[in-house]
C-alpha cells in the first residue's frame, strides 16, 4: 500500500542506521554513545512544528536516544525501544494515534523493519539500507543513515503538502 506522500500524518523512524549512521561507541565503562544530525534534528522539528507526529521503534535501547529524543520535545509515549517485533509495535503507535496505517511513513533501513514497512502507507529506506528494505521503499533518501536522510525524508513529505519553505 502506498499512498500519496501529501496524505502523511506521521512519521516513524528507526534508530540505528537511520537517525545514527549505525556506529554504536562502547566507553570502557560499558556505557554507550550515539552521533545524530543536527540537520535530521531540525527537520524533525519542522514537522512537528507543522502540527504532525512523529514516532520511535528501535530494536535497541538507551539514554543517549532518551536525551536526544527529549531535546526534541518527541512524545515519549510515541517512543518504543527494545522491540523485538517492529510489526507489534507499529500496531502500539496505531492504537496510541489512531492514525490509520495508510497515512504513515516509516523510515528504515534493515531487514527488522521490512514487515512493519509492508503496513504502512509509505514505506521509506535511507541511501545505504540493505538491498531488500530499498526494494520494499516507495522513497529513498538521497543521503545516508545518520547524515540527513531524516531530513530528506521529512523534505520529501513536506514539499508533496506545499508546505517546505526554506527560509522562512
Amino acid at each position: 500500500m502506498s499512498s500519496d506522500p501529501a496524505s502523511i500524518e506521521l512519521i516513524i523512524f528507526d534508530v540505528d542506521g537511520v537517525l545514527t549512521d549505525g556506529t554504536i561507541n562502547i566507553n570502557d565503562d560499558g556505557s554507550e554513545t550515539k552521533k545524530f544530525n543536527v540537520r535530521d534534528g531540525f527537520g524533525m522539528r519542522l514537522w512537528l512544528d507543522a502540527g504532525f507526529k512523529i514516532a520511535i521503534i528501535t530494536g535497541r535501547s538507551g539514554e543517549a536516544l532518551k536525551h536526544r529524543l527529549a531535546s526534541l520535545k518527541i512524545d515519549p509515549e510515541l517512543v518504543i525501544q527494545g522491540s523485538r517485533d517492529k510489526s507489534e509495535a507499529l500496531d502500539v503507535i496505531v492504537e496510541k494515534t489512531s492514525i490509520d496505517p495508510s497515512k504513515i511513513a516509516y523510515l528504515a533501513d534493515d531487514w527488522p523493519d521490512l514487515v512493519a514497512m509492508h503496513r504502512v502507507g509509505l514505506p521509506m529506506a535511507v541511501h545505504d539500507a540493505e538491498p531488500e528494505v530499498i526494494e520494499a521503499a516507495a522513497f529513498v533518501t538521497a543521503r545516508k543513515g545518520g547524515r540527513g536522510a531524516a531530513r530528506d525524508a521529512i523534505a520529501h513529505l513536506l514539499k508533496a503538502k506545499g508546505m517546505y519553505q526554506p527560509g522562512s
